[in-house]
């Protein structure tokens, strides 16, 4: 299997559903406790931004614009993450 495609499942099956059921969380909490501390604040914008990347990832994938030598390097960057 080619690095964008292995990307794109790693991505669409893995990584956005993960963030998507974090700040679902995040966003349970605040409407249960009517409130947000600061910390949670930071960690919903770092999620949002994250998932943000991540759909841009896939529309460079899906147009074509990504190489397989990038899609291969950011492969490894969140493999690696993902291991720690």
């Amino acid at each position: 299997m080619e690095a964008k495609e292995r990307l794109k499942n790693l991505l669409s099956n893995e990584l956005m559903p993960d963030l998507e059921e974090a700040i679902d969380e995040i966003f349970q909490m605040v409407e249960k406790e009517k409130m947000i501390s600061l910390a949670d604040r930071e960690e919903l914008e770092e999620m949002q931004a994250m998932h943000a990347e991540c759909r841009e990832i896939l529309i460079e994938i899906e147009s074509g614009e990504m190489e397989e030598e990038e899609a291969q390097e950011l492969l490894d960057e969140l493999v690696e993450i993902k291991s720690e």
